[in-house]
């Protein structure tokens, strides 16, 4: 869905014409550096200018994005508000307030998405992390990542090197009306790297783009990222996407096909239609 932000009020005697949406060192929103609780507003209701909250000692500035073109009923809480090609991600919470997921750029006017949530699991695949023997880093970034397309994990576990037990996780997690699962680890040439031979067995689709685009984004900065065999496939209706072990490794691989996840899952799920150029 498509609206446009029509109005961005400080206070009573503000509208700014653009604000930069961040989030600080406590876990508040800032609006322009500043500690803010951040409203969604709709025209013609009042809009509560009270300075009295507070959050660790800080007054918190009341922010309110006003918009047009949404129905005030048919917003439900966990909704994802983003704001296009460098624009902030928010999300929408109790009482119409707005968490930051990622940060950005708010004008006045500017157009904006209602994102679902996508129902994400993360699965860490290593022999070393399953028996405890090394901190899975990777998995946890992947998760904090993927709220930046409006993904939530609702689902995490750590498996050893194994392709049935690899299998078998993906395979329930589908069941269980996982859309999207991100995958880490054991996309190497060791003979224990066996994620995408995994994979590749209960695809019912695969989708090469994606193993393409993560080793022609990252072979500018590790010129033998060539070697990984990360891949894209849908299992069922379960997008499932392999990363490298390394928590940089999988960042890269992710950042290099964000764009298109959201929509490849939405596809997969009847929720998007195909088509060339969709903005």
């Amino acid at each position: 869905m498509n609206s446009r932000l029509i109005r961005i009020c400080w206070n009573l005697a503000e509208d700014l014409p653009m604000a930069y949406i961040h989030m600080g060192s406590s876990g508040d929103a800032l609006c322009n550096g500043e500690p803010s609780k951040i409203t969604l507003a709709f025209p013609g209701e009042p809009l509560d200018f009270d300075k009295g909250e507070e959050s660790g000692g800080l007054k918190l500035n009341p922010l309110h994005l006003v918009v047009s073109g949404l129905n005030r009923d048919s917003i439900k809480s966990r909704v994802f508000v983003a704001f296009g090609d460098g624009g902030a991600v928010l999300r929408l919470g109790e009482g119409k307030r707005l968490e930051v997921v990622s940060p950005g750029f708010i004008a006045v006017s500017q157009r904006f998405k209602l994102w679902e949530p996508i129902t994400t699991g993360v699965l860490t695949i290593s022999d070393k992390g399953a028996r405890g023997e090394r901190e899975d880093t990777a998995g946890p970034a992947l998760a904090e990542r993927a709220l930046c397309i409006g993904a939530e994990v609702i689902k995490r576990d750590v498996v050893p090197d194994d392709v049935e037990m690899i299998r078998d996780k993906v395979l329930n997690w589908g069941r269980e009306g996982i859309e999207l699962i991100l995958c880490t680890g054991g996309t190497g040439l060791s003979p224990r790297d066996v994620t995408p031979d995994a994979i590749m067995g209960i695809a019912d689709k695969l989708v090469p783009g994606f193993g393409e685009m993560m080793r022609i984004k990252t072979s500018h900065a590790n010129p033998r990222s060539f070697l990984s065999r990360g891949i894209g496939a849908l299992v069922g209706k379960t997008l499932v996407l392999t990363f490298p072990g390394s928590r940089r490794g999988a960042l890269e691989c992710f950042e290099a096909v964000e764009e298109g996840i959201r929509h490849g899952v939405e596809i997969a799920n009847g929720r998007a239609m195909e088509c060339g150029n969709h903005g």
